[in-house]
């Protein structure tokens, strides 16, 4: 089947992708580029999946949509951390775990990667079966699903900069960022990260039965989720604010909602 071997293809570049990673992280001392290398490394794994020849060898919608907002995601998120990564801002969560293994950071580290990239393949899936739609187009589906990237691209950028604004001023040292869209959700920059991986379902289900490899697309929001909410993303981030921060974070935490957004509660 020539999708699973596009697949294999696009999991095999973001090994080498994740390799380079370890390697840069080594020599640098410094786990922020691991994120930096991940996000630029699925999308350029994201338009091999989606630009590559269909029968026939014409260009589908579908396959320009999906390269074009990937390519923006991943200029958008990968230039904001490429940008932490050359002021040498610390990541926590690598620092945290370089601490906890000790010794065996550095080959343990490697092992996490190339689980990081294994991550990058499943959510691939996701782009590779949305390009790949055959059904004409495009549909009120697939501009939807533009809609709905272009939103979530909006809300993380919006995040980032209010983040940006906050940490900037010197009168907010210690404290935690509780303004615009931090004070609906501790962590609106995630929750956005996960919308915009809704978009691959919405463009991918042909709900004809005419690509039912289009349902694999479910697994992106889901995956992402997990790993957000569960794994990478929140737990180590609220760890180091509860051990830095206590009495700050528990008054957010108790006012704020965790991921989804919502009307912070009254003090």
């Amino acid at each position: 089947m020539p999708e699973l071997l596009l697949w294999g293809a696009s999991a095999l570049l973001l090994i080498i992708v994740m390799t380079a990673a370890w390697a840069v992280q080594r020599a640098t001392g410094q786990g922020a580029w691991v994120d930096t290398f991940w996000v630029f490394g699925l999308g350029l794994a994201g338009l091999l999946v989606a630009l590559w020849p269909l029968t026939g060898g014409e260009l589908h919608f579908r396959q320009g949509a999906v390269a074009g907002l990937i390519a923006l995601w991943s200029l958008r998120l990968g230039g904001h951390l490429l940008e932490r990564a050359i002021k040498g801002a610390p990541d926590e969560r690598y620092e945290g775990l370089k601490r906890q293994w000790g010794a065996k950071a550095q080959p343990r580290l490697f092992g996490f990667l190339m689980l990081q990239a294994g991550a990058g393949a499943v959510l691939v899936v996701s782009l590779l079966v949305a390009a790949r739609n055959p059904a004409p187009g495009p549909t009120p589906q697939d501009l939807l699903a533009v809609v709905i990237m272009l939103a979530a691209l909006w809300g993380e950028a919006t995040a980032d900069r209010q983040l940006a604004v906050f940490k900037a001023n010197p009168a907010n040292k210690g404290r935690i960022c509780d303004t615009g869209l931090w004070a609906w959700s501790r962590h609106p920059n995630y929750f956005f990260e996960w919308l915009g991986w809704c978009a691959w379902p919405v463009m991918a289900i042909n709900l004809t039965g005419q690509w039912p490899w289009g349902w694999l697309a479910l697994t992106a929001p889901v995956y992402i989720y997990w790993l957000l909410t569960r794994v990478s993303g929140i737990p180590p981030l609220e760890a180091h604010m509860k051990r830095t921060r206590p009495e700050a974070f528990a008054a957010y935490a108790a006012r704020t909602s965790l991921f989804f957004p919502r009307p912070p509660k009254a003090d």
